[in-house]
């Protein structure tokens, strides 16, 4: 699994902040890179309301893949 080209390792660490610390819940779209709210924080295969895809995630999930966790 790779990030979409429009989506960077800070814009999840600072989606994963405001996740933690913050009022909301974030994940995003590995097809297309689109932000989601209302998202579990391990959440995967959601479907995405931009491309339709199965691709939505979680931003803890995200991370904890991408930053070698998972």
């Amino acid at each position: 699994m790779s990030l979409p080209s429009n989506l960077t390792m800070e814009i999840l660490e600072s989606a994963l902040r405001e996740s933690l610390f913050g009022m909301r819940s974030i994940g995003f779209c590995m097809a297309c890179g689109e932000e989601h709210d209302h998202v579990e924080p391990d959440a995967k295969n959601y479907e995405c309301n931009s491309c339709g895809e199965m691709e939505v995630c979680g931003v803890t999930y995200l991370y904890m893949c991408f930053a070698g966790w998972g």
